[in-house]
């Protein structure tokens, strides 16, 4: 005969049915089913006030958590994912603090279950990445030390128009000076003029680094282009990167993949409508992005000063002063 198989919750019922057919005593139960006489009574009494009911397991969760995050957080911080679907917990969290104070936000791992458990988060492919730099961009310790310069790889808006991204920023505080979608060309004279804006707006770097691309080099001697030369009467010093190394550059390298997932995918109807969406991109990214770099904060908080500051040598915002390398005829192009 095979040995007949029973799972706990039979025992408890047969050892309930033995107790009220008067069969053994506690004690006798105790010794019969190997469990002490405490478990004992806390069965008969379970089945006294809650019937059969009462012989299930209960859960050991307990009713209430000391740190649950309140909902009124929760419901914040996926509206914060609503109006930002790109930004993970971390720029989140930032976000959150700074509006309701971090003594009321949950810790940052918190935050990512609780966008994965309602479908909002995402694995994102490992990359293999070159081995960085011991101290990369050592000496952009300010603003307008350097700035960097490249163009975003082209694509073509709905419409059918080329479009390339012209992207300029700020080495130190990851500033967005300028993102501008070009459609006819990228040489020059399509460059100079919004460098000249930039110039007026917020000063001159001490370098501006870019890739060896045209027009930003050349195969002249010295790799000098035509806007190259035009850096040089102004004061500005070129860092070039070495060629294949666009690690050189990561900073502005890792914007540009920012850049595409916020404004290009999918592209807009038209060049202006494009255009429209990089100029809401460069508000956003310099006015309420969190940067983790800079302590999860936006760039014109990182700065004890501003762009154009006179004391570093460069100029005042919408001013042109003939002032020793910042030669009023030289940003003019003359």
């Amino acid at each position: 005969m095979p040995w007949q198989q029973t799972d706990t919750m039979d025992q408890r019922v047969q050892m309930i049915g033995e107790h009220l057919r008067g069969d053994y005593g506690a004690a006798q139960l105790a010794r019969r089913y190997g469990v002490s006489r405490k478990t004992v009574y806390k069965w008969l009494e379970r089945y006294r006030q809650q019937g059969p009911e009462g012989l299930e397991e209960r859960s050991r969760a307990p009713h209430h958590q000391a740190h649950a995050v309140e909902t009124s957080v929760v419901e914040r911080l996926l509206e914060l994912k609503t109006q930002w679907p790109q930004w993970g917990a971390p720029k989140l969290l930032a976000r959150l603090e700074r509006e309701i104070g971090a003594e009321h936000c949950p810790v940052e791992s918190t935050v990512s279950e609780i966008l994965k458990r309602h479908g909002l988060s995402f694995a994102r492919r490992t990359r293999r990445r070159a081995t960085p730099s011991t101290q990369p961009l050592a000496h952009a310790q300010e603003p307008n030390a350097v700035w960097c310069i490249d163009y975003k790889g082209w694509f073509r808006t709905q419409d059918g128009a080329k479009c390339v991204p012209l992207t300029l920023s700020d080495a130190c505080s990851r500033y967005l000076l300028r993102c501008q979608g070009l459609s006819r060309g990228t040489g020059a004279a399509l460059v100079r003029p919004i460098l000249i804006s930039a110039f007026r707006e917020y000063g001159m770097p001490e370098a501006m680094r870019s890739d060896n691309g045209p027009p930003f080099a050349s195969g002249a001697l010295g790799g000098l282009s035509a806007l190259n030369v035009w850096w040089l009467r102004l004061g500005i010093r070129l860092e070039r990167i070495e060629p294949g190394c666009p690690q050189q550059n990561g900073r502005h390298e890792r914007f540009h993949r920012t850049l595409k997932e916020h404004t290009c995918a999918p592209p807009a109807r038209s060049m202006r409508a494009q255009q429209q969406r990089f100029d809401e991109f460069r508000r956003d990214y310099n006015e309420q992005r969190p940067h983790e770099a800079l302590g999860q904060t936006p760039p014109p908080n990182t700065t004890s000063h501003h762009f154009g500051s006179t004391q570093s040598g460069c100029l005042s915002p919408g001013s042109i002063l003939a002032t020793g390398r910042h030669a009023a005829y030289a940003l003019e192009g003359a």
